[in-house]
This record gives C-alpha cells, structure tokens and sequence, in this order.
C-alpha cells in the first residue's frame, strides 16, 4: 500500500470516508455505499439509500456537492420503477446541497441501489474516530432499532404502520444538520451508526483512539415497536454477527439481557455517534435544543486499554 501526503485519510487510516487534500482548507471526502430494497415502495427506498450513502461524508464534517448513482436492477424492473428509485435518490441528493451528476447500472437479478458521493471539507476540521478522549460524553442523534423492526414488518411478526412509518422517516433524514451542530459545538470525535450496530461503530472508535467507553442501555434511543420486535424473537443476522465479534470487546453488567439486542442492532441510515469533552457537550446540547433537533446522551469515555463495558 503506497502512502501519499495528501491522502488524509485512505486505507492505512480506516474512517467513514477517504479524505484527499487538495489545499490548506479544501480536502475532498469520497465514500460509496449502495444495497437492496429495505421497503417496498421505490422511491422511498431510493431516498433512504441516498441519505444512507451521503452519510458519511457527514460523519467526516463535509458536504456534499455532488453523487453518481451505482444501481443494479433486473432486465424485467419496470422502467417506472426504476425511474422513481432515481428519482428518490436525486431528490434527497438535492435536499442535501449537491446533485447527481451521472453513474452507472448493471443487470442483476436483485435491485441494488446506492451512491458514490463526492463531498468537500476543511481539512483541520474533520471529526475522526480516532479522535475521542478520557472525559468525553456520549451522544446519539437518532434512535435505533432499524434493522430488527424492518425484519419483523417484513415477515410479518408486527403490523403497527405507525411504527413502520417512524423508522422509514428517521432512516430518510439527512445528518447533514447534526454535522452543522457538530461544528458549532467544536466536536471532532463523530461517526455514523449503520451495519455494525451501535457497540461496533463505539468499538471502532475505542480502538483507534486507544480508549474505553460505557454505554448506559436505559439511555440508548429506541424506535417504537423494537421491543415487540424482540419479543417476537426477530433477531437478525447482522445482530448475531456483530455479538459475534465484539465478544471480545464488550461486557455488560446486565448479562444477555434482550434490550442489549438493540445496541447490536445493524442500522440503516443511522444517527451519528458522537464523542464531545464536557465544556463541548454543554455547547453540543444547547445547539441540538435550539433547533429542535433529537439528542441523546448514550455513554462516557475513561482512560484504559480498548474496551466497552454497558451498564
């Protein structure tokens, strides 16, 4: 792997996106994410894999300028179909400052649908996984539960379309305000919860910045109808991967306990997770209550080896 003093972060630095440094305050930020229909209505799924792919540039404090479309679709898809997913996805690219500016499609026997993004930040005001520090608290912009709700609606375990409707909306807001929020409050320590679940994405931020974490269970954000979800016995595969891998790096004072199930839960679209010092986190809060965006307060960060420990 060849380094490249521009490159600010690519490969041999592993974060939500990779940074290019064009000059002293202009660094490009380039991600790509795409994936199968989550809902059954086209163009609600094109905005919610738009909003999904754009994501990361947020994670790293950038913004989005433009997007390509990355799609994969059956030869026998309905033309109007796959309009509307285009369109869902060029509406919420619009929503978000930029545009879509082209792409490319494949056949394949399953839709697939997504973004490559192109975003543009400061260079010395990037928010790093690697950047959280002893001290610092905890905070989640939405809630979870994303991942078992829409398995149990799928196969029919619930039917409330109320909650439903709850979580396609969350899943289709943009973190492009939180990210602005970000920035007023000073924050630099961010990343987006998506596959790997709330506990992996904290894992990955531990780890890089060589700290540990509590998470308080009682006060993670959840979708209505996740608890029914559970109850019903809907646990995903993404679910049981992640509990898989962060056996090592995860303990928990309240045992298997099926509410921890959310914190494993792989999400779509999710909430940016957020490491903020205290004088930064009075600031974060004032912000998000100001505009009348959802915040929550989720965990601490201490000093010590790696490690999340859920209370």
């Amino acid at each position: 792997m060849t380094a490249h003093p521009e490159m600010l972060v690519g490969m041999g630095a592993a974060d939500d996106a990779a940074v290019y440094r064009l000059n002293r305050t202009t660094a490009i930020v380039s991600t790509v994410d795409f994936f199968a229909p989550l809902v059954d209505d086209p163009e609600t799924y094109g905005a919610i894999a738009a909003a999904n792919a754009m994501s990361d540039v947020y994670a790293m404090g950038g913004e989005v300028i433009f997007a390509l479309n990355v799609a994969a679709f059956p030869e026998s898809l309905p033309v109007d179909v796959v309009s509307a997913i285009l369109r869902g996805g060029a509406e919420k690219v619009r929503e978000a400052g930029g545009v879509v500016a082209g792409g490319h499609t494949i056949w394949d026997d399953e839709p697939k649908y997504g973004l490559a993004v192109t975003g543009l930040a400061h260079p010395s005001r990037l928010f790093r996984k690697a950047a959280l520090k002893p001290g610092d608290q905890l905070y989640l912009t939405k809630p979870l539960g994303t991942g078992a709700l829409l398995s149990a609606w799928k196969n029919g375990h619930i039917d409330d379309e109320d909650w439903l409707n709850e979580a396609v909306a969350g899943m289709k807001v943009l973190n492009r305000h939180a990210s602005h929020l970000c920035h007023e409050a000073g924050v630099r320590a961010a990343t987006d919860v998506t596959g790997f679940g709330l506990l992996g994405h904290l894992w990955e931020m531990c780890e890089r910045s060589r700290v540990r974490a509590e998470v308080e269970l009682a006060s993670l954000p959840q979708l209505a109808g996740i608890r029914e979800a559970f109850a019903a016995g809907v646990h995903t595969g993404g679910e049981s991967r992640n509990r898989h891998w962060l056996v090592p790096h995860v303990t928990s004072a309240i045992g298997d306990d099926v509410d921890a199930s959310v914190a494993y839960d792989p999400q779509t679209s999710g909430g940016l997770l957020i490491g903020a010092s205290p004088r930064r986190a009075e600031q974060l809060e004032a912000a998000f209550a100001r505009d009348g965006i959802a915040l929550w307060r989720v965990g601490r960060v201490s000093r010590g080896a790696p490690h999340i420990h859920v209370v």
